[in-house]
């Protein structure tokens, strides 16, 4: 059973729908949104995308419904890492917090286009080179290594944005000032960029580089390409509003960056296996398959993902509340005990 045409071109058009409504929004009604608004709109989203996993179910089948499901939560938990850089955008350029939506919009909208980029060009290597699954599961088990290392890699990310940052303004000239969300502002009769378009330039390539990471982790999940997309999709359609629902929360989050390292280190244990698994390389067992590597089951690849992201996240919470308590314990001890 396949995905029906009509059921691909319907959903592609919803979603772009949905999506330049949301811009229009952002456009026309720039505002710091509230942790109800926030809430509802992250859960209109996670909503719609188990909405459309249940379609998917009724119109082409129980495979690609999980497929797509354990997808769409590979990369939304792939998606979360991106708003720790996100945060440390927004304070290293000091962006006025009623502009962070449209900043966060266009950043989603430029990740969409190279996820796009990204997922026609991995298809069509793996359609005419089957062991790039040796490269891309040695690639994230390298990634799970370097997440996993003390916090600092975001830091890390940032520092190799300045250096594209100070490329930049060597070439153009930038104001010191935002002229409200615009690219182009006047200064002294003369017309330049405004350091939005910095911000623009550093969301970009953190775009690029977390692409890279994400794209080769979900061809684990579906070699399809609607499946692909559409995964990729649903995770960033809600990113804008979970940036803000979280907040000051991310910063407790301390532990989320090792859930992360477990999941790329077992997606890239599965791309590995399944590289095996469908060997064509002379030099490995004679170009012939390997009996003994299992193709890991998805239901396995769902649990891993939900279980570690929830592990981390329940780790991260209990240590923040625990460190409050004895901050609060060193500021207001108790009467001295006889």
């Amino acid at each position: 059973m396949n995905i029906p045409l009509w059921f691909e071109i319907g959903s592609l058009v919803v979603l772009v729908l949905i999506l330049i409504g949301d811009l229009l929004l952002v456009r026309l009604r720039p505002h710091i949104p509230s942790t109800k608004e926030s809430s509802l709109w992250v859960l209109f989203y996670v909503t719609l995308a188990l909405v459309f996993a249940g379609l998917l179910w009724a119109f082409a089948g129980g495979q690609f419904a999980g497929e797509f499901l354990t997808g769409w939560a590979l990369e939304y938990s792939l998606s979360i890492d991106n708003l720790f850089v996100f945060v440390l955008i927004m304070a290293q350029f000091a962006v006025p917090r009623r502009l962070q939506q449209q900043v966060l919009m266009v950043g989603i909208l430029i990740a969409i286009v190279l996820r796009g980029l990204f997922i026609v060009a991995g298809v069509a290597i793996i359609e005419n080179f089957s062991p790039i699954f040796y490269i891309f599961g040695a690639f994230l088990i390298w990634t799970a290594i370097r997440q996993a290392m003390p916090e600092g890699d975001h830091e890390g990310e940032v520092k190799r944005e300045n250096f594209i940052v100070r490329l930049l303004r060597r070439r153009i000239d930038i104001s010191d000032e935002y002229d409200d969300a615009k690219l182009r502002t006047v200064v002294d009769g003369k017309k330049i960029w405004t350091p939005m378009i910095i911000v623009f330039v550093a969301i970009g390539f953190t775009d690029l580089m977390f692409a890279i990471d994400s794209i080769p982790a979900i061809f684990s999940i579906t070699q399809d390409s609607f499946l692909v997309f559409t995964a990729n999709i649903f995770a960033l359609m809600g990113l804008r509003q979970l940036y803000f629902l979280l907040g000051d929360l991310l910063d407790r989050l301390r532990y989320l960056h090792y859930g992360i390292a477990v999941i790329l280190g077992f997606i890239g244990v599965k791309l590995v296996l399944h590289a095996m698994h469908v060997n064509e390389l002379p030099f490995i067992n004679g170009g012939e398959h390997i009996e003994w590597a299992p193709d890991i089951p998805i239901w396995l690849s769902l649990s891993v993902i939900v279980v570690s992201m929830l592990v981390a996240t329940v780790a991260s919470l209990i240590a923040s509340s625990k460190e409050k308590r004895q901050a609060q314990t060193r500021l207001h001890p108790g009467p001295p005990t006889h």
